[in-house]
């Protein structure tokens, strides 16, 4: 009979812990910080180095020799396209193209004519055809002295801003002298190595911010235009080209960028605070507060993280509560209550 007792005692012992272990003493609730998961629009960005270039920039050299006469420039000037920038000695051209003209009337004179005596056959076919292509050959030298009088004149091949100065008045220069570098700022290029997996979601026309250190807190944006056809075989990126409006020329040729390209925007995704994931490997999960006010643990796949918040692909709809705070002292199936509103304020949706 005492045997008897004991066992009984000890079978009720043994029920009695088990039960303590599956939940807090006397049926207590824990208290969580839980929060919404919201519907909203959320942007797959990505992040690129790049350097900021001119759109347009050449450095300006005479194509003939010669010595300056004239310089109508400024270092820093903006100039407008066919702007006179530099003018060469043209004296001697002058001449020549004077020498040639004469030369070409002349022959227009013997041309008109053989072309007058060839009707009465007082010259021959071959006299006539001579004395025009004397005429075509002085009408080509006088072309050739006006083009190279003109290439005495040095101006600018589209509108920019001219930089440093390399020459002076007097100075004899040649083809090879660089007399400045012209560049085209508004807009200016930004480019950048996209990697090869998500270089297929690069599109012509996508929206890009850029960022500069010289202008901490400011953001500029640009609009993608060339996306190179082939990718890098050694580094497994591929080049894309944006422009970027700068009409108060504040960004400078040289500079570095980071520039944030737009990938896709979905309109009505399922968005939670990123302290709300509890990862285990490389898998998630999250506790969602039923009717009951019970913790249930549910597998979900996160997406793009953004500023602390986290795109949830799979495993919730939108209007789960999820706990944010506390989860670690709960367990599947807990009693949990929620804390005042205003703890979960700072992981509102902004």
């Amino acid at each position: 009979m005492i045997g008897s007792c004991a066992a009984v005692l000890l079978a009720a012992s043994c029920k009695k812990t088990s039960g303590a272990a599956a939940g807090p003493p006397g049926g207590m609730a824990t208290q969580v910080v839980a929060v919404k998961a919201q519907r909203q629009p959320v942007t797959e960005t990505l992040s690129v180095l790049g350097n900021v270039m001119a759109n347009e920039t050449v450095d300006l050299k005479p194509e003939v020799d010669g010595r300056v006469v004239a310089i109508n420039f400024e270092e820093g000037q903006q100039v407008e396209d066919g702007h006179l920038l530099v003018e060469l000695n043209s004296g001697e051209t002058e001449a020549m193209l004077a020498e040639a003209e004469a030369n070409q009337q002349l022959a227009q004179t013997k041309w008109d004519r053989a072309k007058e005596l060839l009707q009465t056959k007082a010259v021959s076919n071959q006299e006539a055809d001579e004395s025009k292509a004397t005429f075509d050959m002085r009408v080509a030298k006088v072309s050739q002295m006006r083009e190279q009088l003109r290439n005495l004149k040095v101006k600018a091949p589209f509108a920019g801003v001219v930089g440093t100065r390399h020459i002076s008045p007097g100075q004899v220069v040649t083809k090879n002298t660089v007399i400045a570098t012209l560049s085209d700022l508004d807009p200016v290029k930004i480019d950048g190595n996209v990697p090869e997996r998500f270089l297929a979601q690069a599109k012509v026309g996508q929206k890009v911010k850029l960022s500069i250190a010289a202008f901490p807190g400011e953001t500029f944006e640009g609009e993608v235009y060339f996306i190179a056809p082939q990718v890098d075989p050694v580094n497994r990126t591929g080049l894309v080209k944006a422009k970027v409006a700068n009409p108060e020329m504040r960004l400078k040729p040289g500079m570095f960028a980071s520039a944030e390209l737009k990938l896709k925007v979905r309109e009505d995704a399922v968005v939670i605070p990123e302290a709300a994931l509890m990862p285990a490997g490389e898998q998630f999960s999250v506790f969602v507060v039923d009717e009951q006010m019970t913790a249930q643990m549910r597998p979900v796949k996160p997406g793009v993280r953004i500023a602390g918040r986290a795109e949830i692909v799979e495993g919730l709809q939108g209007g789960e509560t999820v706990i944010v705070e506390g989860w670690q002292k709960t367990r599947p199936g807990g009693k949990v209550k929620l804390a005042p509103e205003e703890k979960s304020a700072p992981y509102a949706a902004k």
